[in-house]
């Protein structure tokens, strides 16, 4: 009779154990409480999120003036273009051309993030349960990073050829900004890398233009993705359906 006895105890322990979760579970809802989250909730939650934020920050950054028209995400020419601008600056007209080429450079980030949508949207679908759950209890940024980490490479591929075609449109005398800035950089670190520039400590200058300003447009994306995410995180107004005000609520 033993051998039969054990199986018997371990399934009636089990069934109670289900009967004082469907109980209190129960109970949570007679109450005018919520059943616990559960794992696919929350990724469904999370990914629900990711997908706002994401669709939101490219929205804004792509439409006209995302970038060009805001100081926090504007994209500059680097302090090393410094010598290029005061002697562009000096050709008649010069000063416009300049500040044509910063405002094309712009237009072709804008240009960029009404494109990058779908890999960040690539990214969402990739998420994990564990992932989820990293994001949900992570810090305020915590799906910035993730983004960042799932869709870096794949946007420069995205954002690079647009800004690198801005600096290589004619601009005085036929020449490109990417021509005269590598024509006016060579001729520094000339200098920086001889007797004088090594007495007076001219460090040299190794910047490539189109990929920095890729990496700062990339910086003003994951910026604004961070605000959208903070937001969510913070706002309840900013949780419009159900399963995002039982996921984020849940950190309130």
């Amino acid at each position: 009779m033993k051998p039969v006895l054990f199986p018997l105890l371990a399934s009636a322990v089990l069934f109670t154990s289900c009967l004082t979760t469907l109980d209190s579970t129960l109970n949570a809802y007679l109450e005018g409480g919520e059943a616990p989250l559960t794992e696919k909730e929350v990724a469904r939650g999370l990914k629900e999120a990711l997908t706002r934020g994401a669709e939101s920050a490219a929205k804004a950054l792509g439409a006209k003036d995302g970038y060009y028209g805001n100081d926090l995400y504007r994209l500059a020419l680097p302090p090393e273009a410094d010598p290029i601008i005061e002697n562009i600056e000096r050709v008649p007209g010069g000063k416009k051309m300049m500040d044509d080429l910063v405002l094309r450079i712009n237009r072709s980030a804008e240009e960029a993030a009404s494109e990058a949508y779908p890999i960040f949207a690539d990214a969402v679908t990739d998420m994990t349960i564990a992932d989820a759950f990293t994001i949900l209890k992570g810090k305020d940024d915590e799906a910035t990073r993730y983004f960042r980490a799932k869709t870096y490479t794949r946007l420069v591929d995205l954002y690079h050829p647009k800004l690198n075609g801005a600096l290589d449109k004619k601009l005085v005398g036929d020449i490109s900004a990417n021509q005269t800035w590598n024509t006016l950089r060579d001729l520094y670190n000339k200098v920086a890398l001889s007797p004088i520039g090594k007495i007076n400590k001219m460090k040299t200058v190794d910047i490539e233009l189109s990929r920095y300003l890729t990496e700062r447009a990339l910086d003003g994306m994951f910026l604004k993705v961070a605000d959208e995410e903070k937001a969510i995180r913070k706002d309840p107004v900013k949780r419009v359906s159900e399963i995002l005000k039982r996921v984020f609520g849940s950190l309130d």
